[in-house]
């Protein structure tokens, strides 16, 4: 239980214990007020359970299904900064003027949740391989050994998902730019080409890397070409150049982005396929029945057999 007089080095120290003497006695803390010197430093900061103030009838009435409708809650604790550089609690009361949580969901208060760099780190390799948020918070509750131990709920990880999105918004090319980089360093065999607008937005992307490239040189025979429009978040169409080896199994050739399903795109697709691939072109080309990959293979690949999916 914090006491007058007791004295922390660190601000973040103060917060730390407020926040585990809150979780222990069950509510949640936030930090009501600063006050700064005239040199920037913070001399005073105010922590208070997270039900302090009063709540308006028009925010009452749109949360009225939340339980974190604050109530006029006194409970507070005040530190001050002394002459040693120390912080100092000036202020602190206990008593609060609504029921406490229990401990079977005191993890469900705001402050004693937090998506730590482990789970983060955990959670964006499950989201790698595909596994939604729902699931991966049954992961985690099962190496936690339960819901409670895990410290966040499942919004708290949608939250943490949109905020890295956020990082890298408006770099994602850049980022793609410097991966194709990274991989052509590592081995030559990499091949990669972007095309991009007079705004610097993406139009075309091809790549393919040296395993997809050997596979082509020993099942490139017949190739199967499709396009899925808008599949992902920039509604470029995802187009794979894909094959059946000698196992009877799906192998990639190489991928492909396009901003539109134009001929003048597929003959520029076709015409870097046929550049990374070694070998012969291809004796067959299976794709669906558009009119604009029709033309386009006619003009780059004339003497490919053409055949439609079903």
């Amino acid at each position: 239980m914090p006491r007058l007089g007791q004295e922390f080095v660190l601000l973040d120290d103060v917060h730390e214990f407020y926040n585990e003497y809150a979780k222990k006695v069950g509510f949640s803390v936030r930090i009501n007020s600063s006050r700064k010197s005239h040199r920037g430093e913070i001399v005073r900061k105010e922590y208070v359970c997270s039900k302090e103030g009063a709540t308006t009838k028009e925010v009452v009435e749109k949360k009225r299904r939340c339980s974190k409708v604050r109530e006029g809650c006194k409970a507070k604790l005040a530190v001050v900064k002394s002459k040693s550089g120390t912080y100092v609690v000036s202020v602190f009361e206990e008593d609060h003027n609504h029921p406490l949580t229990t401990p079977r969901r005191v993890h469900l208060l705001r402050s004693h949740r937090n998506v730590s760099e482990v789970k983060r780190s955990l959670t964006h390799q499950l989201a790698a391989a595909n596994i939604p948020i729902h699931q991966q918070i049954s992961v985690l509750e099962l190496q936690g050994g339960g819901i409670q131990n895990i410290g966040c709920l499942g919004k708290d990880l949608y939250n943490d998902e949109t905020k890295s999105k956020n990082k890298v918004k408006g770099h994602d090319a850049d980022m793609l730019l410097e991966h194709f980089q990274l991989e052509k360093e590592k081995n030559s065999a990499f091949t990669f080409t972007i095309e991009s607008d007079n705004e610097n937005r993406i139009t075309h992307c091809f790549w393919a890397d040296a395993t997809s490239r050997r596979g082509y040189n020993s099942f490139g025979d017949v190739v199967v070409f499709d396009t899925t429009y808008n599949t992902n978040k920039y509604g470029m169409i995802f187009a794979p150049f894909i094959g059946v080896n000698n196992h009877g199994q799906t192998t990639v050739f190489a991928c492909s982005f396009l901003s539109d399903e134009t001929t003048e795109s597929f003959v520029w697709l076709f015409e870097q396929f046929k550049k990374a691939m070694p070998g012969d072109l291809p004796k067959m080309i299976i794709t669906d029945q558009d009119p604009a990959i029709t033309k386009a293979i006619s003009e780059t690949l004339p003497n490919t057999f053409h055949r439609y999916c079903i």
